[in-house]
């Protein structure tokens, strides 16, 4: 384990290793600054005093992060509480699944960048529109595997279940819920994921905060230092929620890590 732990560090380190040396030639500092320049701006970035120096981005970290934490939790929440009982009722229901899934499968493969003028037509620069876009990146990845978690439930249950008297709803909440789980945390985690590319793209263009848009801000004025530290940011913050989730998907299936035990 000790072993695997070390070499689970050598790709990283060369990688770092190269890019500290072709980020320090002349001339390259413009374009792809070192890991030493990226870790001092982010540094700064975090931990300097806001309003004080020449810095605009010193100490106005935390903020930003709240700004897109706090509209990924409300887009993915949003997109949770309306695609996990949509894609249930898809699964099960042929009914809905003829109503249903036909939109659900042309709307899917639009990407969340092409709703952009229609988000800001419609909500104008305002967290709404990002919110918007929040919601559509999490809750087709959520509704798909949904649906498929209810179609995969074993008819041995179903039909057990209606043999004791259970009627569509105590089915639908007692049955085909419990036996979707599994698809459905793995639909929100690739969700999050969506939501988290989401709200950069919209902050780039329908807010004026948040990472997405120090992102692009950085980029406009040449701070490759600060992009960086920015990218970074970001795949730290998708790393925890997916953490979370994932927290929440032993706690929640507990049952399941017994019995692959």
């Amino acid at each position: 384990m000790k072993q695997r732990n070390v070499l689970s560090f050598i790709v990283p380190i060369v990688l770092l290793a190269v890019w500290q040396m072709v980020g320090s030639r002349p001339g390259m500092q413009a374009m792809l600054p070192s890991p030493l320049m990226v870790l001092t701006a982010w540094h700064e970035w975090i931990f300097g005093t806001a309003g004080l120096g020449l810095d605009a981005y010193q100490g106005t970290w935390l903020a930003n992060v709240d700004y897109s934490a706090r509209r990924v939790a409300v887009g993915f929440g949003l997109s949770i509480v309306v695609a996990i009982p949509l894609g249930l009722l898809i699964g099960w229901s042929r009914l809905t699944a003829v109503m249903i899934d036909p939109l659900v499968q042309m709307f899917r493969p639009i990407p969340i960048t092409a709703w952009l003028p229609f988000s800001i037509a419609a909500f104008g620069i305002t967290n709404m529109g990002s919110v918007s876009l929040i919601f559509l990146g999490g809750f087709f990845a959520i509704v798909v595997n949904a649906t498929q978690g209810a179609r995969d439930v074993d008819k041995n249950l179903v039909r057990a279940a209606k043999m004791m008297g259970a009627k569509p709803w105590t089915l639908l909440r007692r049955v085909i819920l419990p036996a979707a789980l599994p698809n459905i945390f793995t639909g929100m985690r690739l969700g999050l994921g969506i939501s988290w590319t989401a709200v950069v793209a919209a902050e780039m263009v329908a807010v004026k905060s948040g990472l997405g848009y120090v992102l692009w801000d950085a980029y406009y004025i040449g701070r490759m230092d600060i992009v960086f530290a920015d990218m970074a940011s970001i795949g730290f913050m998708g790393f925890l929620s997916d953490r979370l989730i994932i927290w929440i998907e032993h706690r929640v299936l507990t049952w399941r890590l017994l019995q692959n035990h």
